[in-house]
């Protein structure tokens, strides 16, 4: 059953449009991103400061995920598109109701006793720290906590619009968020005080203004509105917790990453948590591009494929969604790995952050740079099996995989800085092949020879890419980098350069992918 109006044939060309909206509102996210982390490096640098203002981030983020936070509109949009598909909007409004009030209350009160609690899970947490690092983290914790609240009712109004196919409002979110922090960190230091707490102030704003009161704007825009007198043994609450409890019980890799650097970074010098986190934010720029808009575009369509009963469709979908993905990030590996230096430097040396940070910085940023391909894989994946309501598939493998980090981050702490950014990668590649296998053991193999062919000739294309662009940036160069300018117009040729050679490369290999984006463009 498709919706009045609806073409029901071209779930991939309408995927592709979605993806246009949501890439252009997380690239600009992540180019504020850049900036914040700019500001960041230039003001905290690789210090204990700035080690505390990541670390100030920890509980916070835990206690989101401990309520799913993250899966919020993964849970809730198959319950709202159901409603929509069936043409009962009422019965839709019900079930935001009746999920929205249990969650907001949990949050609030789990919210205030971290607050309470703060200094003795920040000890807890952090136990190379000494007493001052603590009380400031404390502070910090203490600043942010707020912030989360915001994130996760926010994320249910999200999830009405992504149910409803549409992405600008929700797009808009991260930029206005990061927004916020640069906001705070610039008024801090205008007004003398070059301290994080402008910085941690100024996520909260940005995370009331983008992702709570514009969400509740958009979420009224496409028709929600709140209904009174709703049972607490509504069957939308019911369903929801079956859905989102063993996201709450187990914690995936892809999730805990993050914490990870910071946790077992205190294990390095001072400055390891700042640097590691410098380099993977760099690398979640194209990750958050192609990756995460992948993820977020295609969900609701196949969502709403599965409540269609196309089931054969869908899988057809997540395998195309895959190879394109893949396609596009190998390209981004090869610029990584070819325009690492020059790229720290534009980004990040200035202020506090000189030019030996920028080569730890780009050393971890090459290797967290390996794991794009899988980072877009696995979100496809994953949301294949949410699709089909399939939770305990990607929860068991990701909660097993994260077991197996905490072993792997062991093994190489040895390497510092680039042992753990290694081990980051090594365990993605690992839980991303991991949940295809339990993909195509479910679904069928069909497609599995497509995506790796798509592996294999992407991997060629940027393996060739990648070697040609390191080289001609060292011939301009000579033997050391230039100032910002000079390093910006390495960036630009570099990736020129990779973007020639990869698309040359796939011309002969003959790449489906290439092929069909020259027929589209026709």
């Amino acid at each position: 059953m498709s919706l009045p109006g609806e073409d029901p044939g071209q779930p991939a060309v309408r995927i592709g449009k979605a993806a246009l909206v949501v890439s252009a509102g997380i690239l600009l996210s992540r180019v504020l991103g850049m900036l914040r982390n700019v500001a960041l490096a230039g003001l905290l640098g690789n210090t204990a400061e700035g080690d505390a203002f990541q670390a100030a981030f920890v509980i916070p983020d835990v206690l989101f995920y401990l309520m799913a936070g993250g899966y919020l509109t993964v849970t809730f949009i198959p319950i709202m598109s159901r409603h929509i598909v069936r043409g009962d909007p009422e019965e839709g409004h019900r079930a935001f109701a009746a999920v929205f009030r249990p969650v907001a209350a949990a949050m609030v009160v789990l919210t205030v006793l971290a607050m309470i609690f703060a200094e003795s899970l920040t000890d807890l947490v952090y136990p190379r720290f000494d007493t001052m690092q603590i009380g400031e983290v404390t502070r910090l914790t203490r600043i942010v906590l707020p912030a989360q609240v915001f994130f996760v009712l926010g994320s249910l109004w999200m999830a009405v619009q992504y149910a409803h196919q549409k992405f600008a409002i929700p797009a808009v979110a991260p930029v206005i968020y990061n927004l916020g922090i640069i906001a705070g960190g610039l008024i801090s230091w205008a007004t003398g005080t070059t301290s994080a707490a402008g910085f941690a102030w100024g996520a909260v704003g940005g995370a009331f203004v983008g992702n709570f009161a514009l969400q509740w704007y958009g979420a009224r825009r496409v028709g929600l509105r709140w209904v009174g007198r709703v049972p607490l043994r509504h069957p939308a609450l019911r369903e929801y917790l079956l859905l989102a409890i063993p996201l709450m019980l187990g914690q995936s890799i892809a999730v805990l990453d993050e914490q990870f650097v910071r946790l077992f970074g205190q294990l390095t010098e001072e400055g390891g948590i700042s640097a590691l986190t410098y380099a993977r934010r760099l690398n979640m720029l194209p990750v958050g591009v192609i990756a995460q808009t992948a993820g977020v575009a295609a969900y609701p369509f196949l969502a709403r494929l599965v409540e269609e009963g196309r089931l054969q469709e869908m899988a057809a979908t997540v395998t195309k969604t895959i190879r394109y993905t893949i396609f596009i990030s190998a390209p981004a590996v090869a610029a990584i790995v070819a325009l690492s230096q020059p790229a720290v430097r534009v980004v990040y040396e200035r202020g506090e952050f000189g030019s030996q940070d920028t080569v730890l910085t780009a050393t971890a940023l090459v290797l967290y740079g390996l794991s794009i391909p899988a980072w877009g894989a696995h979100q496809i994946y994953a949301r294949g099996f949410y699709a089909r309501r399939q939770m305990w598939t990607p929860v068991i493998i990701g909660t097993a995989g994260t077991a197996a980090a905490v072993g792997v981050y062991g093994w190489l702490s040895r390497y510092d800085e680039p042992g753990f950014a290694l081990a980051s990668t090594l365990v993605m590649v690992l839980y991303t092949v991991a949940l295809a296998i339990a993909w195509h053991v479910r679904v069928g193999r069909t497609g599995v020879a497509g995506i790796l062919s798509s592996l294999m000739r992407s991997g060629i294309g940027a393996a060739v890419a990648a070697p040609i662009a390191w080289l001609v940036v060292h011939w301009i160069s000579g033997d050391g980098l230039p100032g910002f300018w000079g390093s910006l117009g390495l960036v630009a040729v570099g990736a020129a350069v990779v973007l020639v050679v990869y698309a040359a490369m796939a011309h002969l290999v003959d790449s489906p992918e290439l092929a069909e984006l020259r027929g589209r463009l026709r």
